[in-house]
C-alpha cells in the first residue's frame, strides 16, 4: 500500500531586523560556506540551541 502524501506545514514566522556586528556575520558566512543552508536558518538554529542550553542551565540552578 502506498503511502499518502501528507503536505508539510509551513511555521509561522515573523520578520525581525537584527544588526549583526560584522566580525559575527563574517563568522557565519565562513561556517556555512559550501554547506546547503542559508544565514537565516544558521541563526535559527544557533538561537534555539542557545535557548535550549539557557533551559539546562536554569533547570541545574533550581537543584
Amino acid at each position: 500500500m502506498a503511502r499518502k502524501f501528507k503536505i508539510p506545514a509551513v511555521p509561522k514566522a515573523t520578520p525581525k531586523n537584527v544588526r549583526f556586528p560584522n566580525d559575527v556575520i563574517e563568522g557565519v558566512e565562513e561556517a556555512i560556506r559550501g554547506k546547503d543552508t542559508t544565514f537565516s536558518a544558521f541563526v535559527v538554529a544557533a538561537t534555539r540551541w542557545a535557548l535550549e542550553n539557557l533551559k539546562e542551565q536554569e533547570s541545574e540552578q533550581e537543584t
